[in-house]
C-alpha cells in the first residue's frame, strides 16, 4: 500500500464496521460470509490501522453487506 493512500484505506474500513454494525453481524460473521479471518476483518476495521484490500474483497464484503461497493469509496475531506 502507498502510504499516501493510508487515510482512504483507514476510511474504507470504518465504513466496513458501520455497515457491519448496521445489519447486526459481528467480525467473526462477516468473516465467515467473506471467507476472510475475523483477524482480517478486525484489522480492517481497526481505526488506528490502514490495511490494504483487493477490490475482490471489497466487493465481495459489499455483497455479503448488501449495499453498492461505492459506498466504501466515497472519501470525507483527507
Amino acid at each position: 500500500m502507498k502510504q499516501i493512500h493510508a487515510e482512504k484505506y483507514r476510511q474504507i474500513g470504518l465504513k466496513i464496521a458501520y455497515y457491519r454494525k448496521i445489519r447486526g453481524l459481528t467480525q467473526e460473521e462477516l468473516a465467515e460470509r467473506v471467507g476472510l479471518t475475523p483477524a482480517f476483518v478486525g484489522h480492517l476495521e481497526a481505526p488506528n490501522i490502514a490495511k490494504a484490500l483487493s477490490l475482490d474483497t471489497l466487493f465481495d464484503i459489499a455483497d455479503s453487506l448488501d449495499i453498492p461497493p461505492n459506498k466504501f469509496l466515497s472519501f470525507e475531506d483527507l
